[in-house]
C-alpha cells in the first residue's frame, strides 16, 4: 500500500469517527427556543446602536422598538424555558449576559447623545458588577440569595426608563378625544433616575442578605466543631 493510499484511509477513518461522534452536551443544550431567543437578543445589539447613531424622531422610535422587542423576548425565553423544563447551563449563562449587553449598550449611547447624566450610568453599571460578583461568590459557596422585590421594581422602572429615552421627542399620547402631548426624555430621565435609587437599595439588601448567609453559615461550622 503507498503513501497516499493510506493517508487517504486514515482521513476517511476520523471522518468516519467524527459522524460517529455524538454532540457535547453544550451543544445539545444550545439548540433550544429559548437559547435561540436569547441570541437573538445578543445580535439586536448592534441593530439597536445603529439606530441610536441617528438621533432623528424615526430612529428614534425603531431603536426604542427594538430594545422593546429585546426586553419582551428576556420574559418569553424565561418563561418557555421554565414552561418547557429547557433551563440549561448555556441559559443560565446566556440570558444575564444579554440582559447586561444590551442594558449597557443602550446606557452608553444614551450618556453619548446627552440624554442621561454619565453618573446615573456608573451607579446603574456599578450596582450590576458588584451584585454579579456576590452572585459569583455565593454560588461558589453552595449559597442561593432570592432577588427582592425591590430589584425587580428597578428591572421594570429601568427598562421602561431606557425605551423612554429611546424615544426621547415629544409625541402625543392618544386618550380616547384627548391627545396629551409627552415629552419622553423627561419621563425617561425620571424612571431611570428611580431605577438608580431603587438599583442602590436592592444592592444594599443583597449585600445585607450575603452577609447573614455567611454569618448563618459560620455560625452553624462554630457549633458542629464545638
Amino acid at each position: 500500500m503507498d503513501r497516499a493510499t493510506r493517508k487517504q484511509r486514515k482521513r476517511e477513518e476520523r471522518a468516519k469517527r467524527r459522524a460517529e461522534r455524538k454532540p457535547s452536551i453544550l451543544v445539545q443544550e444550545f439548540w433550544n427556543l429559548p437559547n435561540m431567543l436569547t441570541l437573538g437578543r445578543i445580535l439586536l445589539i448592534p441593530v439597536f446602536v445603529w439606530f441610536t447613531y441617528d438621533a432623528d424622531p424615526f430612529y428614534s422610535l425603531l431603536a426604542g422598538a427594538v430594545f422593546a422587542v429585546a426586553s419582551i423576548t428576556d420574559v418569553v425565553d424565561g418563561y418557555l424555558a421554565r414552561k418547557w423544563n429547557l433551563i440549561t447551563g448555556v441559559g443560565k449563562f446566556m440570558d444575564p449576559l444579554a440582559d447586561k449587553l444590551i442594558v449597557m449598550a443602550a446606557l452608553v449611547m444614551m450618556v453619548r447623545l446627552g440624554r442621561i447624566a454619565a453618573w446615573v450610568v456608573i451607579v446603574l453599571l456599578a450596582r450590576e458588577l458588584i451584585v454579579s460578583g456576590l452572585r459569583t461568590i455565593a454560588a461558589s459557596e453552595g449559597m442561593v440569595i432570592a432577588a427582592g422585590q425591590e430589584g425587580k421594581w428597578k428591572t421594570s422602572l429601568q427598562l421602561v426608563g431606557v425605551i423612554s429615552l429611546c424615544v426621547h421627542y415629544v409625541h402625543p399620547l392618544h386618550l380616547g378625544a384627548w391627545q396629551v402631548p409627552v415629552d419622553y426624555n423627561k419621563v425617561g430621565k425620571v424612571l431611570v433616575y428611580l431605577s438608580g435609587a431603587f438599583s442602590v437599595w436592592s444592592a444594599v439588601v443583597y449585600f445585607r442578605a450575603f452577609l447573614s448567609m455567611l454569618a448563618r453559615r459560620g455560625g452553624g461550622e462554630d457549633a458542629q466543631k464545638a
